[in-house]
């Protein structure tokens, strides 16, 4: 009898996940993902705007450097 609970316990979760795989699946043929250009779009924004950032902090810090050493 406890052989029997422990398969059907087994079983049980395997069949929770591959309904979960199937579900996953599911929403993945759902979803509306992006053309290669706007891909490509994306991803040149996120560069742009990061090396902008990245040159504006750099300056920033530079300058406050370079006050606190006038401070100092």
């Amino acid at each position: 009898m406890a052989k029997a609970r422990k398969k059907a316990k087994k079983a049980k979760r395997e069949n929770a996940l591959l309904r979960y795989f199937k579900e996953t699946w599911v929403e993945l043929k759902k979803v509306n993902w992006p053309t290669r250009r706007e891909a490509l779009n994306l991803t040149l924004i996120v560069l742009a705007v990061t090396t902008f950032m990245a040159v504006f902090l750099g300056a920033i810090d530079l300058f406050f450097t370079w006050a606190f050493g006038l401070i100092l």
